[in-house]
């Protein structure tokens, strides 16, 4: 009797024990073909030609990402600049030094944005700019990879507002046979994983209320 009962517990075990590693074997497909289809869809260049919109706005946090959104607006491609998420402390004069960017620009057309501390951050605070100054179409220069997470973040809050990503690339990620790459795999799967529990979070939560920029 015990015997026949330990067997049917064993088997049980076993039926049980297929299920979770089929179910795992499932969900671990489903990811790596999602993060396959995610980093083909990264732009790999810049919209051509660029879009003339209100505003543009570059999102801190990577190389050459301010230089492109400078350029941008030197060339006219928007009426001003918001440079969002910078730390505090830090000036338009320290930024000009640091960036090894000058332009004329700097005295009348770029904001600093001071809130931020994330991409979240970024959304909320760029959309209290849009609406100070009344625009309703941004160029949002960001890292390719970046890009994607970041126009989900910046539609939610901005649903009215018409957007168009520039895609900054940096030389040490790769986005073709980046599996080939370690550093790059795991930025790339990190915001992989950063993007679905974006798109999770704003598929519950309520339309938030833009806070207010600190320039």
């Amino acid at each position: 009797m015990k015997r026949t009962i330990r067997h049917t517990l064993l088997n049980r075990w076993k039926i049980h024990a297929a299920v979770l590693s089929g179910g795992l074997a499932l969900l671990s497909g489903a990811y790596l073909t999602g993060l396959s289809i995610f980093i083909a869809d990264i732009p790999r260049s810049p919209p051509s030609p660029v879009p003339q919109v209100d505003g543009i706005v570059v999102l801190t946090g990577g190389p050459e990402r301010i230089q492109k959104s400078v350029s941008l607006l030197t060339a006219g491609s928007g009426t001003r600049l918001l440079i969002s998420g910078v730390d505090q402390g830090v000036s338009l004069d320290d930024i000009r030094s640091l960036e090894r960017v000058d332009s004329p620009l700097f005295d009348c057309c770029i904001d600093i944005g001071r809130v931020a501390k994330d991409t979240i951050g970024n959304a909320t605070e760029t959309a209290a700019w849009a609406h100070q100054n009344g625009y309703v179409s941004l160029l949002v220069v960001t890292s390719a990879y970046h890009l994607p997470r970041a126009t989900q973040e910046l539609r939610y809050t901005m649903p009215n507002l018409t957007l168009q990503g520039f895609p900054v690339h940096q030389a040490s990620v790769h986005l073709d046979q980046w599996y080939l790459y370690p550093g790059s795999a795991r930025l790339l799967i990190a915001e992989y994983t950063k993007y679905l529990l974006t798109l999770v979070r704003l598929r519950w939560l309520e339309k938030p209320t833009p806070a207010q920029t600190t320039n």
